[in-house]
């Protein structure tokens, strides 16, 4: 019961139902026992006697017995399902918001279909348990209880030869509930396998596709979906175990009592009567102890749901704010940042930035440039505070970013990923994400400079275009410049570029760049990229190899030193090394479709490759 203990936050403030629900399921199990009351009068008093004038009378009271029943047991069904849904929807809520705040270091590990099966499965069976379940429960105690007591005002002794089954009942039960729990429990486990599966290979349909993989995502399928049917097989063969014992068990009583109380007939201990009064009462004992396992049952799935979603509640948050944590003002802050000294390594793994030392004045550009690896997307998480820094610090304006608010120092930034995400809504709300009451000509703005305003205009229904789910049915670079358009449209104070034109082409990249000379104005900007060509007018550019700065410096200092930078630039502009300088003052060219031609697209991934191998063997 521990596990409803640590739940009670979240139904106990329902609990005006929950005793209604009690109150009203108690008086229909009193009336209930009073229908075999009526048997033994009709028999004993009205049958033998022959008083027969009486049995419409004891009609019309069994018919207003059983309506009043009937009305408590709505009743109770109608508090119930109000206790269970509110139970819910406050559960519901809390999870959510907890996944909201969860860090980074949880969803590196998280996986979706599992969420998914806590948040569905898991919430239904906790609630159908603390709707119904526990007060079901309750309500074998009372029959139990006041059926004994009904049995014994009868006869004790049958009432005792009666009821010897019934330990061995008990104790076939309770040795169920301990064999069933983990069964349970493993059934949960490998349903959320098998969610898991189903949620990935919908979500990377097109790489299965792609590399004909299907053959081999039927036999991962095949074989969790196997799993779950062993379990529910095993499951299957504990009840197939127990449930005749508990039968066997409950019948043996039935059958002592027909006989011991026909005896007691015969020598006139007890009436015709009261054995028929006794044997209806019986099953108000053997039906609630006879289907115990079935609460049992419901018990202990909604307690291994109940683990699963505590889990959740209880996980703990590595990044939260401080109990002092100090407010970021939006009108004061300009964007300073610096990393003294910061070391950082994620879980299990080697340190991602060593000694990594940045002083970014306001206003200024910094690119960051190395292999996969190489900790660059690591300055950017730990700048935007997703994860602790284990050694140094990181400030903004000289405020620790431990000791400012989350919220107010991720308002002052924007980021645009290298792996673009977009909400199943409209353009408009996916560029006005981050802004509340945007206005329709900040949204066209932002677009405009983002360069994705001409080709959302060409949109049969324009900004009120709905985009498929993760964005499918854009290109990858109309999605990129939708999230460049999201980014900018927040005016912050401190601009993230995560290799933000990977995916669109030459031309349209320049234009970006040249949008980009403009939004930059006034604000801290840090640019990650593999072309040096976005990052040829940044006022630093720090070249990493694991974790270590190996370069730093201006474009034309960089030019002049031997290392990573330079034969980086020699390998993209091996060709025409004039390019990256007359970009500057080419013409603006018209933005395309925003798709890559292939040629384009193959050319980027060699260049790509080709720099990558050469940062990453440049330590060695």
């Amino acid at each position: 019961m521990n596990v409803f203990k640590q739940l009670k936050p979240f139904y106990w403030p329902e609990r005006k139902y929950l005793f209604a629900s009690i109150f009203c399921l108690m008086i229909a199990t009193a009336l209930g026992l009073v229908y075999p009351n009526m048997l033994r009068y009709l028999i004993d008093e009205i049958i033998v006697k022959g008083q027969y004038h009486l049995v419409p009378t004891l009609s019309l009271a069994v018919i207003g017995v059983m309506t009043v029943k009937a009305t408590f047991q709505f009743l109770h069904g109608a508090s119930s399902g109000k206790l269970g849904n509110h139970t819910a929807y406050n559960l519901r809520n809390a999870l959510y918001e907890k996944l909201q705040y969860l860090s980074f270091q949880y969803y590196d590990k998280a996986r979706t279909g599992d969420l998914m099966s806590r948040l569905t499965a898991d919430l239904q069976a906790v609630r159908d348990f603390i709707g119904f379940g526990f007060v079901q429960i309750l309500n074998v105690c009372m029959m139990v209880l006041f059926g004994s007591l009904m049995l014994i005002s009868i006869d004790p002794l049958l009432t005792l030869i009666t009821m010897l089954t019934m330990p061995f009942l008990v104790y076939t039960a309770m040795r169920f509930e301990s064999r069933i729990h983990p069964a349970f429990r493993s059934i949960r486990q490998s349903m959320s396998s098998m969610t898991t599966a189903v949620q990935e290979n919908i979500t990377g349909v097109r790489t299965v596709k792609s590399f004909a993989r299907e053959a081999h995502e039927i036999d991962k399928f095949a074989g969790r979906n196997q799993d779950y049917q062993t379990n529910n097989v095993n499951t299957s063969g504990i009840w197939a175990k127990f449930f005749p014992l508990m039968e066997l068990f409950a019948n043996l009583s039935v059958v002592l009592l027909i006989g011991v109380g026909g005896w007691m007939v015969i020598v006139e201990r007890i009436t015709l009567g009261e054995l028929v009064a006794f044997s209806s009462m019986i099953w108000y004992i053997i039906g609630p102890m006879w289907g115990i396992g079935f609460h049992i049952n419901n018990f202990t799935q909604s307690k291994a749901a109940g683990e699963r979603l505590l889990e959740v509640l209880h996980q703990y948050v590595h990044v939260k704010n401080k109990d002092n944590a100090r407010m970021l003002s939006p009108d004061r802050v300009k964007g300073h940042v610096r990393f003294e000294k910061v070391t950082f390594g994620y879980p299990e793994n080697p340190p991602a930035l060593v000694d990594f030392e940045l002083d970014a004045p306001p206003g200024s550009v910094i690119g960051l440039l190395g292999g996969t690896g190489s900790g660059k997307s690591t300055v950017i998480q730990l700048l935007l505070r997703a994860y602790n820094v284990k050694e140094g610090r990181v400030t903004v304006d000289g405020e620790d970013v431990r000791d400012v608010t989350l919220e107010s120092l991720r308002e002052q930034m924007a980021i645009v990923f290298q792996e673009t995400f977009l909400f199943s809504s409209s353009i408009r709300n996916n560029i006005a994400y981050g802004v509340k009451n945007a206005t329709m000509e900040e949204i066209e703005r932002a677009a405009k400079l983002a360069k994705a305003h001409d080709f959302i205009m060409e949109l049969p229904q324009g900004y009120d275009t709905i985009v498929g789910e993760r964005g499918l049915g854009l290109s990858g670079g109309q999605k990129q410049r939708i999230a460049i358009a999201r980014a900018l449209l927040k005016n912050p104070k401190i601009l993230i570029l995560d290799d933000a034109t990977s995916a669109v082409d030459m031309e349209t990249e320049h234009e970006i760049q040249r949008g980009f000379q403009e939004v930059m104005k006034g604000r801290t900007t840090f640019i990650i990229a593999h072309r040096i060509s976005s990052l040829k007018h940044a006022d630093e550019i720090i070249v990493l190899d694991q974790g270590r700065i190996v370069q730093r410096g201006t474009h034309e200092q960089l030019m002049k030193q031997e290392g990573p930078y330079l034969e980086t630039y020699n390998i993209q502009f091996a060709d025409k090394p004039e390019d990256i300088e007359e970009t500057e003052d080419a013409p603006p060219a018209a933005a395309g479709s925003g798709r890559p031609e292939p040629c384009d697209r193959q050319a980027a991934a060699e260049v790509a490759a080709a720099s990558n191998n050469k940062l990453r063997g440049f330590a060695h």
